[in-house]
Parts: structure tokens; C-alpha cells; sequence
């Protein structure tokens, strides 16, 4: 073998090493800290590694796969306990928010939540006021601010947000018009449109706990 192309290989597998290294750190930080936003926890990651490669960071995808091996290994006598938590909290605000369609997004529905994990449903009305007015009538204190998502790779758009807490777990509804209920926006991790469930699929995923597990499995086999 050629000086060269052992070199080539060496660094490939180095680079190879530290991108598995960067996603493991993810995952602690985000495990340990609540930090919510991947490309965050992996530049705080190689940041404390000491790894300056941009070509090292990890794609979205591996950070969670390795937060999923983490809590395999790690929380498996707690995490799913908080995770069925947060999926009975979500399936009960549904209820209490049918008028405008609730759908659960994030980690409550990708099996990945924690006790950082707040319950995030996407709610639907063309009068974004209408359901803060709706909350605040059933004395409901919520915070507003605005999130910004991407519905395709050119375009991005700003939607309200509604955060409160209820039975000591945290809720984030982002408020969409009617008409996103045709489109879910981008997720952050893969850049396809956003998994969500309807009250249905949450009350299947709390019903059938063998079908519960299967079903991350195969969104973790997705990312991949």
C-alpha cells in the first residue's frame, strides 16, 4: 500500500472515530443538560473534545441514534417511565384541545423524550389568537413566543408558540393555520417532513405497548 493512501485511510478512520465521538457527547449533553437543539449540543460536543474538524461533526441522525443507545444503556430503569408519562399528559391535553386538531410531534413521539422533554403538539387555527383566548378561558397561563420552521428547503415561515405547564410537565403547542394540517414542516433531524399523530395514534402507542416499541424501532431504523 502507498504511503498516500495509507494515510488517506488513517485519517478517514480517524474522522470516522471523532464523528462517533461528537454524537456520543450529544447525546450525554442532551441527556444530562436538556439541551433540545441538535446542532447545539454538537458543536458544544466538539467544542469540549477539543475537535475542530467540521468534517468530524455527526449529521443529526447518528446524535440520535447515539441518544437512543445511551438510554438503552444508561436510563433504561427511568426513561421509559417518563417518556409514558409525557404520551398520557400529550393524549389528555389532545383531548382538552380537539377543537383544533392536535397533532404530538418531537421526542414524546419518536420514543426519545426524557424528563428536559416537553410535550410539543402542533395545533390548527386560521386565527392564531384563538387558542391562547381558549387557554386563557379555561385558566391556563401560557408564555408566548415564536418559532420559526422550515416547510421546505427554500421556504421557512414563523408560527406562534404557546408554552405552558399542567400536572407538572411542560406543553408546547406551536399554532398553524389549517391548511399545514396537509403539510407537516421539516424536521430538524433528517430534513423530511415532521412525524406527527393524531389522537388516534397516541392512544395506540399508550394501548399496545409491544406495538409502542415497534414502532420506535422502525424510526430509529429510518434514520439510519
Amino acid at each position: 500500500m502507498a504511503r498516500g493512501e495509507h494515510h488517506r485511510i488513517h485519517a478517514h478512520d480517524r474522522q470516522q472515530r471523532n464523528r462517533l465521538r461528537v454524537a456520543q457527547e450529544a447525546a450525554r449533553l442532551m441527556s444530562e443538560h436538556g439541551i433540545r437543539d441538535f446542532h447545539h449540543a454538537k458543536l458544544k460536543a466538539a467544542e469540549r473534545l477539543g475537535i475542530q474538524d467540521a468534517q468530524a461533526l455527526p449529521r443529526n441522525q447518528e446524535i440520535e441514534q447515539a441518544l437512543r443507545e445511551r438510554q438503552r444503556l444508561f436510563d433504561a430503569d427511568s426513561q421509559p417511565q417518563q417518556l409514558k408519562v409525557r404520551r398520557e399528559g400529550a393524549l389528555e391535553a389532545m383531548r382538552f384541545l380537539g377543537r383544533f386538531d392536535p397533532r404530538l410531534v418531537g421526542p414524546v413521539l419518536e420514543g426519545t423524550a426524557d424528563a428536559h422533554s416537553a410535550v410539543c403538539l402542533h395545533v390548527f387555527s386560521d386565527d392564531p389568537d384563538e387558542v391562547a383566548l381558549f387557554l386563557r378561558e379555561h385558566g391556563v397561563p401560557a408564555e408566548v413566543q415564536t418559532r420559526r420552521l422550515r416547510l421546505s428547503r427554500e421556504e421557512q415561515a414563523d408560527y406562534p408558540v404557546l408554552l405552558f405547564a399542567a400536572d407538572g410537565l411542560p406543553f408546547d403547542l406551536t399554532v398553524m393555520p389549517r391548511d399545514a394540517l396537509r403539510q407537516a414542516p421539516l424536521d430538524r433531524i433528517d430534513e423530511k417532513p415532521m412525524r406527527r399523530a393524531s389522537l388516534g395514534a397516541v392512544k395506540e402507542l399508550l394501548a399496545e405497548p409491544d406495538a409502542a416499541d415497534e414502532f420506535e424501532r422502525m424510526l430509529a431504523a429510518a434514520r439510519r
